[in-house]
């Protein structure tokens, strides 16, 4: 099917695409240690360049962690870098390495409370902000049953492919739900009993709703609360962990939140917003920082940016 699907991607202007997951394909077989030292060297190196968003990560530490010092904030800037960088080396590697080499990289703490609503028959959302090893949670829980990847189509169909299909690759049904899409096509599968991953901790642009992310206001996706009342699903903290220097991954699954669904959309999305902090202040080098997530200001509020 993948070779099918490839067929009309040999014009030229996807060679350099090729050439690069050759590449990648190469490296993936590659010990993970290896893969991590190498991307920890690319991250110093990114970090280092005068370009490249430092500025912004920095920014967003501070005003997310205003008690530390500068000194403590730079240090947990450098090493999300280092995080960023091996990110980059192990992601696509997990398109492609084996069932059971994947399955001795990854550990699932907290699997009880996952299994319980499962026997209980509940709807599963797991909200899962963008960490770093962000696929490595829907890679390890998805051969059980289908499950539900929220996604942004990529400009380069190619690798849109790819990406796609590595994601899914351990199940014959995973189901990935490109934003765009019509919204009764993510709660119908939801209601299907399949779990979905949920990452709505990015900037929301006008259409989100303004409530603190750790203490400033940001503009977020309101839709959770909406989800758990058309779908009657229970949510699960869901934290993707790296291991250090290339150890494996750690899947770290909490406890059913209670508190997300009062009826007030403010309120509501406010205390999405801390449990996801309450993750990120757990390991909070392994957070996507570079992300401008504080872009969209309240009416007559300054650029955050600047």
């Amino acid at each position: 099917m993948l070779a099918k699907h490839l067929s009309s991607f040999w014009q030229p202007k996807y060679w350099p695409t090729w050439i690069g997951l050759f590449l990648f394909r190469l490296l993936s077989f590659l010990p993970l240690p290896v893969l991590a030292s190498i991307g920890y060297v690319l991250g110093m190196i990114a970090y280092i360049l005068p370009f490249g968003r430092r500025k912004v990560a920095l920014k967003n530490i501070a005003a997310c962690f205003p008690e530390k010092s500068l000194s403590e904030q730079k240090q947990i800037n450098f090493k999300h870098y280092c995080y960023l960088g091996q990110s980059v080396m192990i992601t696509t590697m997990n398109w492609w390495i084996s069932e059971s080499r994947f399955d001795r990289l990854v550990t699932i703490e907290g699997r009880e409370h996952y299994d319980r609503a499962l026997a209980d028959g509940k709807n599963i959302i797991l909200l899962t902000p963008h960490f770093m090893a962000i696929e490595v949670s829907g890679l390890a829980l998805q051969r059980e049953r289908p499950m539900i990847g929220v996604y942004q189509y990529m400009k380069n169909t190619l690798m849109d492919t790819i990406a796609k299909e590595g994601r899914t690759r351990f199940v014959e049904n995973g189901f990935m739900f490109e934003r765009k899409e019509p919204l009764r096509t993510l709660l119908r599968q939801i209601r299907k009993g399949h779990p979905m991953a949920y990452s709505p901790d990015q900037d929301a642009g006008r259409k989100g709703v303004f409530v603190p992310f750790f203490h400033p206001l940001a503009s977020t996706t309101p839709a959770l609360a909406k989800f758990i009342q058309t779908t009657h699903a229970v949510v699960i903290p869901c934290m993707p962990l790296m291991k250090s220097w290339g150890r494996g991954y750690r899947v770290i699954l909490g406890e059913v939140q209670d508190d997300l669904n009062t009826g007030d959309e403010l309120v509501d999305t406010a205390a999405m917003n801390r449990v996801i902090a309450d993750m990120v202040r757990n390991a909070p080098e392994q957070y996507l920082w570079v992300h401008k997530r504080f872009k969209t200001r309240p009416e007559g509020e300054p650029p955050f940016y600047s």
